[in-house]
């Protein structure tokens, strides 16, 4: 008996110690029905200052070091277990990318800065938020999908439109938690409530407003793109 439970105890704790990456994905997969693919990764250091680690891939500038698409491309993008359990298996560190639009969640990033006043403004006017996405220089508002003739109607009426907002629509990606890139680790700033089958995501009009405007008031004028 002694022997048995022993085994019992090594098992579970082989449990505990799944990769966290793994992990993640198979949550966005199997749990929430996201369809989720490996980021390229990191390579060594170099090329992008002394804090920040190259990407992986072939362009010694790229920028978005570790957080796009490469290999598989984005079109493989599944929700199916058994390919992400393959991708995460030989590739524990890589990054989840989300692949967004369709019936996946969408979103809208801005720089770290506009992106805190954003969400301040936001929580001021008890606007109901989703998840939030964060990286040292940008966050990122997860929204629910949307197309890009509903977005062009929404933008067409606004004065400017900083070109430092991104948004992740149809065709789109977004680098998750518990993910690494060259600009640092990826974390929930605001996280799914725990227990949903699936989070709540708000409509893009609930937030794009103060998000043009949190944007259009950064230091730089919301004019400096930051991946």
């Amino acid at each position: 008996m002694r022997e048995i439970l022993g085994r019992r105890r090594r098992l579970r704790f082989r449990r505990k110690r799944r990769p966290a990456h793994l992990d993640a994905a198979l949550l966005c997969a199997t749990e929430w029905h996201w369809p989720v693919l490996p980021g390229v990764g990191l390579g060594p250091a170099g090329g992008r200052g002394d804090r920040e680690r190259g990407c992986a891939c072939p362009d010694p500038d790229c920028v978005v070091p570790g957080a796009h698409p490469f290999d598989p491309g984005l079109l493989a993008a599944t929700t199916d277990a058994r390919m992400v359990r393959w991708w995460w298996t030989n590739r524990p560190d890589a990054p989840v990318l989300l692949a967004t639009g369709g019936r996946a969640p969408c979103a809208v990033s801005l720089p770290a800065v506009a992106g805190a006043r954003a969400m301040a403004v936001l929580d001021r006017l008890e606007t109901r938020l989703g998840p939030v996405v964060a990286t040292p220089t940008r966050w990122s508002l997860l929204v629910a999908p949307y197309t890009l003739e509903q977005l062009g109607e929404l933008l067409y009426v606004k004065d400017r439109v900083p070109s430092s907002l991104r948004f992740h629509g149809q065709g789109g990606y977004l680098v998750l938690p518990p993910s690494d890139t060259g600009t640092g680790q990826v974390r929930w700033e605001r996280e799914p409530l725990a227990g949903s089958a699936s989070p709540w995501l708000p409509d893009v009009e609930a937030v794009v407003d103060a998000l043009v405007e949190a944007s259009t008031s950064a230091p730089d004028g919301g004019s400096r793109l930051r991946y």
